[in-house]
Parts: C-alpha cells; structure tokens; sequence
C-alpha cells in the first residue's frame, strides 16, 4: 500500500499545515474544504497523529462512494434483522473510531437524514444502530471534508445549517496546486523518485527544460493526484535511468492520431513571436552557431516585457496578449526573475 506524503514549500501550503497542527490538540469537530486532490486525507491524518487520541483508531470513510441506506449503516451499524440480508449485528465506523477519530470525507453528498443523526452524535455524543433501540455513546473526535461550497449548500437546502455550525469549530483551507507554484517541480522530482524505486530503476536523471516547461505552465485541476499520475506515467513510459524525461504527456486522453496537438506556454509565445518578425527574420540571418535553448529563453523573456509594456504591467492582460492563462503568464514571470512591482489581475 502506497503512503502519502506532505510536501511542499510554499507559503499557502505552510501556512494550511501550521493551522491543522495548531487544531490537532483542540479535541473539536474539524471542516476541510479543498478541491479535488490536495490531499484533504492526509490533513486529516496529520489532524489525528498531532492529537492526544494518536495511539487510538483513525476510520475513514467516502461519504461519496454509498447509497443513503448503506451509509447510515456503515456509520451507526445495524443490528440483526434491521432489514433484508442483515443477518448480523455490523459495526458501524463511530463504534469502530470509539476513542479515536472518524474522518468523513465528501460529507456534501451525505443525504438530511444521515446529517441530522450526526448532529445528535456531535451535540450530544449518542446514537442508535440502525434497527436497534440500545443508545450508544460514541467518544469520537470527528474530522469532515468536502469540495463543495457548504454555505452555498446550505442555501440550496442540501446541508444542514445547524450541523454546519457544529462541524466548523474551525475551517481548513487547502490551497490548490496553481496558487502552490515553487512545490510543483518539487512535488513532480518526489514522485518520479518514488516511481524510479518501484520500477527498480537506480537513477533518476531528471526532466528536461522542456519538460520543465510544460510542468510549470499546467493549471493542474485535479491538483496533486493529478500531477502524481502524470508524472508516474511519464516515468513508466520514459523507463530509462541515464537520460533525462524529454516531455510530459499531460493528456493521455488525446489519440496518437490526432493532427492537433496541445501547445505548451513556451511553443505559444514562439510562434507568436515567429509571426510578429516574420518580415524581419526573411531579411536577416541568425549567426550560427548559437545556443538553441538560451536563445528561446531570450526571445520568450523579450515578449514578456514587451507585453507588460503594452498592457501598462497589467499581468491578465498581458497574458491574453500572449494567448496564454494569467497563472501560465505568472509562472513564466517567475521563471525569467521578472519582478512587476504592477502585479494587477483584473
């Protein structure tokens, strides 16, 4: 089974980990809201080994992945005979958890019946097996997340205000990967490491300028389980420990077949400069030899100040001036050292 990591240098990430160790000797119900892949479960985990009850059980359990009946089963349990096929008494993951923590992950898509029994168990620590008439005292800290917008769910009366309000002693932010720029060639190097060892590869070289590239310039939506994936395919597919990963297949997706190919940031802004100097480069000659990358570099730091110039430092502008995203255009300021004391974005 493959464990997991926390990784990561940036100042959002930093800071959503100072603020879970901080909550970790507070025994309160505890909300995580993050997109998909930023490693809500691991937050989870750190919450529960920080605590007093680390020596005790940590249940999880994927709101998402069961039907109303069958998740108010697994959570509670049920007794002998509650229904059809219950042939036992089942354990339910707040019995299993006794002592220790309970981490409920989606809770969002938990249906209003199974949010009003968990807030009887938060406010008053009790709650009955599905089919039973025995109360049970549950001595549970509970850990909740989702990737949804609770206050919005609330609104549309899908959440429960008042379990709302019990579950948010405090709130945890996880910031997406595109606002943790300087973690993802981290993040990226750690996982192809890991890969190397499971395919019994002594070496990992590295990525190419290219590749680099094209890491830093993705907006990665599904985050750091999008990332991982990318990465270890590229590992996989590369399967060489003396040469470096040359490029990164972002969208495995797209057919080999297909005539239109995805354009990286960098190819962009060559070509659009290929096209603003076409007249000037069909009368005059590059000398030769030259240095292919730094040239590249050279000319794509060029149209970066001149389109910073002609937007009047104007960062989403400049990026559309380029046909790339405003975080594309940011990553690429930070690769060429650019510091626009102007960083307007809208």
């Amino acid at each position: 089974m493959r464990k997991d990591s926390l990784i990561g240098e940036s100042d959002a990430f930093l800071s959503a980990l100072d603020h879970a160790s901080q909550l970790a000797t507070i025994d309160r119900p505890i909300l995580i809201l993050g997109e998909r892949g930023t490693g809500k479960e691991l937050i989870a985990q750190r919450l529960h080994f920080l605590s007093k009850r680390w020596d005790e059980p940590l249940v999880s359990l994927n709101c998402a992945a069961l039907s109303s009946g069958t998740l108010d089963s697994e959570l509670f349990g049920h007794d002998a005979g509650s229904f059809t096929g219950a042939k036992q008494r089942h354990q339910g993951r707040f019995e299993r958890a006794d002592g220790g923590s309970l981490f409920l992950d989606e809770l969002g898509t938990a249906p209003l019946t199974v949010q009003e029994k968990l807030l009887r168990v938060i406010e008053y620590g009790e709650y009955e097996r599905v089919g039973g008439s025995r109360t049970l005292k549950a001595d549970v800290r509970l850990i909740c997340a989702t990737n949804q917008n609770p206050q919005e769910m609330v609104e549309e009366k899908k959440f429960r205000a008042d379990l709302l309000d019990r579950l948010s002693f405090d709130v945890i932010h996880l910031p997406p990967l595109r606002y943790r720029e300087q973690d993802v060639l981290l993040l990226a190097e750690h996982f192809a490491i890991k890969m190397c060892q499971e395919m019994n590869l002594r070496y990992f070289v590295g990525f190419s300028y290219y590749a680099k590239q094209q890491i830093l310039a993705h907006d990665w939506p599904g985050n750091v389980r999008e990332l991982r994936n990318c990465i270890e395919r590229a590992v996989f597919k590369h399967n060489h420990e003396e040469a470096q990963i040359e490029s990164i297949q972002l969208n495995p997706f797209i057919s080999p077949w297909e005539s239109e190919q995805v354009k990286t940031p960098t190819s962009t802004i060559l070509n659009i400069h290929n096209e603003q100097t076409q007249t000037q480069t069909q009368t005059q000659t590059t000398m030769l030899p030259l240095n292919l990358k730094q040239f590249q570099s050279e000319q794509e730091r060029d149209l970066l100040e001149q389109a910073l110039l002609k937007t009047q430092h104007h960062q989403r502008k400049a990026a559309e001036e380029l046909g790339i995203t405003y975080h594309q255009f940011r990553g690429l300021l930070k690769k060429h050292q650019i510091l626009d004391t102007n960083k307007g974005e809208s």
